[in-house]
């Protein structure tokens, strides 16, 4: 029975096949045509070597189309087709033979050249075995991609090093007026010129579907040229924006190029805009981003060179809009600041300056600060371990820069010191903020440079007590009476930190003016060579001082003016601070007098010789009791160098009544008179802080003895309720290492106390 039925789908198969092929006609004629069309459609679409002109056959094409039109009655195309591809198959050593030839000569001379006659002879060959239209989409989209997927197969690595090169150079080609040689293939060439010396090129690749195959290394091409471009144009150059110079350079060189690889089907200018929209967009990107990371290399130096340098920010800041750049920003200029400034042998001075810079720079790239807040996080910790921080910062306020530059803009206003508020939620302005920024950064913190310097620290008690000594030093060393640089300084500073915090400051300044008036009565009432300045006691800095006296008339001139001034003021009486200022001498010898200007001590030193002619310096010392033998010998030194004294032997020195004569063979040499080294007569604030702190140790010591270890916030806790204690935990902190350090204290996991 399954016999049977087999045997009648076998012959109803037959059956239809037979009428398939045969049609309508009587017999088998119909098959016995099929077959002759068969034969001419193999025939025709045979694979041949166009290296060999004999196996070039002429047919005709209305006999081959009249074949191929039995064939597709018969609905045997698609077993044609496969017979096409499989002959193709043993005719692909032809095309693997050349394309071997091709790559061996280029790996061999490295010319671009061999890449494209390659290229167009694939071509060449492509329109050899391309079937005709007739056929339909469906078998030529099929050979196409047979045939390129057998050209991908066979090329060597080296072809894309060879295509990229290629790629390279056609963007020399854009505006050229003429191809080079190399750019025309006989094989291709038609009596019409081409639109563009490289439209052969591009057409050759897109038929053997190169640009599909290769996109992204066309793109790499794009990219590098970009990127050359770009460091080698905008490299160091700060003083004038480029990002608007560069994209106009895309727009004449790079756009034009675009339109082959991308836009080369366009039929009007707003379908090629169209198509060349989201490539174009991409390597706008990227030249955003080369620049973006070219601006991040030099961002130390551009700050440095800050503002002479703000068209480099301003395109930053443009770049930084389109790419996402901010997190490396960060990290490169923290790691150029880590290498380059914060380290011991960078000057603190050019550490604020550049650091005021870098406050300036960033809030141009980024005004709500959160970049700033990320790079100035190091600098900050770093500043408050550095002891002269305070007194750099306090000497740029009142224009005593060592170097001439102030921190300070001339042009920004002065207003008051700005600190941190909550945020006001109930503000319609209010704004969240930045998505990249930290827990602890606020968007309310201080705008203005000399308030985020001072916020370095958590109060501003530490720069007015620096204020304070900086203007104990600028207000003694002032000599003819003309304090208004002090006083306009005062002013401005009462508008930065408050007139209750410079009211110490303003009895400094009142008690100069005083000074000089008290002075005035005094010398009118009995005209003396002293020239004191007065000052109260509890309103100024602690003074360096020294108990030594002066000698001779030196001291009967003070006592005068001392009771002189009791005289004027009964209820008030001075007290000498005879190692500063500097007093004027004219010493009358037997055949010279000799006119210097000199501190007290070296004053006292000469005053001594007037006594007699010769003195040891152990005589000295014991005469001055309080002053070191160092500071004796150095005086004498002055008066060597003056030809005053001279030294006889060792520690022992003779006035020289009479110069002596140079020694035959000696030039005379003129001696310059010694500089007067200038002492700071106030206190450094480290030094006060660790007087202050000295009263305190008792506290201290008293709480360590009784509760035995304690962490540094409770001994800071209990020391406030201490009268006079104003010490923040900082200042604590480096007080009890100090201790440690001397072996008064140890200190274990935090705790500290007492050694035994």
């Amino acid at each position: 029975m399954a016999t049977e039925s087999l045997r009648i789908q076998t012959s109803a198969k037959w059956q239809k096949a037979f009428e398939r092929l045969n049609g309508v006609q009587p017999g088998i004629q119909g098959l016995l045509s099929f077959s002759e069309a068969w034969r001419i459609a193999l025939d025709f679409l045979h694979p041949r070597d166009i290296n060999d002109p004999t196996s070039v056959k002429v047919h005709d094409m209305q006999q081959v189309r009249t074949a191929f039109d039995v064939v597709g009655k018969a609905r045997m195309l698609s077993m044609l087709l496969e017979n096409f591809l499989e002959d193709m198959r043993r005719q692909q050593h032809l095309i693997e033979r050349e394309v071997r030839h091709y790559m061996t000569e280029y790996e061999t001379h490295g010319q671009v050249d061999t890449i494209i006659q390659m290229i167009f002879r694939l071509v060449a060959w492509y329109k050899a075995w391309k079937p005709i239209a007739e056929l339909g989409a469906t078998i030529l989209s099929a050979y196409t991609l047979a045939f390129q997927t057998h050209i991908f197969s066979i090329f060597p690595p080296s072809f894309s090093r060879g295509f990229k090169e290629l790629i390279a150079s056609t963007f020399a080609l854009v505006n050229a007026s003429t191809p080079p040689p190399w750019a025309i293939s006989p094989d291709l060439s038609s009596t019409e010129p081409p639109p563009r010396p490289d439209y052969m090129l591009w057409t050759a690749c897109e038929t053997l579907g190169l640009l599909e195959r290769y996109e992204s290394l066309i793109s790499s091409v794009c990219y590098e040229h970009i990127e050359a471009h770009i460091y080698e144009t905008c490299a160091k150059k700060w003083d004038e924006p480029v990002l608007p110079q560069l994209r106009d350079w895309m727009a004449e060189k790079i756009i034009p190029w675009m339109i082959m690889p991308y836009a080369r089907g366009a039929r009007s200018a707003e379908e090629a805009r169209a198509m060349l929209q989201g490539v174009g967009s991409r390597f706008d990107y990227h030249v955003c981003k080369t620049l973006c990371d070219l601006r991040i290399q030099e961002m130390f130096d551009i700050i440095v060179d800050y503002p002479d340098s703000e068209s480099a920010l301003q395109d930053l800041k443009e770049c930084l809009q389109r790419v996402d750049q901010r997190s490396q920003l960060v990290i490169s200029l923290r790691k150029a600041n880590k290498k380059r400034l914060l380290h011991p042998g960078a000057d603190t001075k050019d550490i604020l300056t550049q650091y005021v810079s870098i406050i300036r720079c960033l809030r141009i790239i980024d005004p709500p600060g959160v970049l700033l807040y990320k790079v100035a996080d190091p600098i900050r910790k770093y500043l408050r371990e550095r002891p002269d921080t305070i007194r750099c910062i306090v000497a740029s306020l009142v224009g005593d820069g060592e170097s001439g530059d102030s921190l300070v803009d001339e042009n920004e206003p002065i207003q008051p010191l700005q600190q941190m508020q909550a945020d006001d939620f109930t503000d319609p302005n209010w704004e969240p903020e930045p998505i990249d920024a930290g827990p602890d950064f606020r968007t309310n913190k201080p705008s203005d440079v000399i308030s985020t310097l001072v916020s370095i620290y958590d109060s501003k008690d530490l720069f007015v007590k620096e204020l304070q000594v900086l203007l104990t030093q600028r207000l003694l060393a002032v000599k003819d009476g003309n304090y208004e640089r002090e006083r306009r300084n005062i002013e401005i500073l009462k508008v930065r930190f408050g007139e209750a915090a410079l009211q110490v400051c303003e009895v400094m300044l009142r008690d100069m003016t005083d000074s000089r008036r008290i002075d005035q009565h005094v010398q009118a009432q009995k005209p003396l060579p002293l020239h004191p300045t007065i000052i109260s006691k509890h309103f100024w800095p602690p003074l360096q001082t020294n108990s030594f006296t002066m000698p001779g008339q030196f001291r009967e001139i003070q006592e005068t003016y001392a009771r002189e001034y009791h005289l004027f003021k009964p209820d008030k009486r001075l007290y000498w601070l005879s190692h500063l200022g500097t007093i004027n001498l004219d010493i009358e010898l037997q055949d010279r007098t000799v006119s210097a200007e000199v501190p007290p001590l070296e004053a006292s030193i000469v005053e001594f010789f007037s006594q007699k002619d010769t003195w040891t310096v152990d005589e000295l010392v014991a005469e001055l009791k309080s002053v070191e033998k160092s500071a004796i010998l150095k005086a004498l030194i002055t008066w060597v160098d003056l030809g005053v004294v001279k030294e006889e032997e060792t520690d022992r020195y003779k006035l020289l009544e009479v110069a002596e004569a140079e020694s035959s063979g000696q030039k005379a040499v003129a001696r310059p008179a010694p500089a007067i080294e200038e002492e700071a007569p106030g206190l450094a604030i480290q030094q006060q802080h660790a007087e202050q702190m000295k009263v305190f140790w008792k506290f201290i010591e008293g709480m360590l003895t009784n509760l035995g270890s304690l962490p540094l916030a409770r001994i800071q806790t209990m020391l406030k309720f201490a009268p006079g204690y104003d010490q923040t935990i900082e200042q604590l902190a480096d007080f009890m290492e100090a201790a440690r350090r001397e072996g008064l204290v140890m200190v274990k996991d935090g705790m500290w106390k007492l050694c035994r």
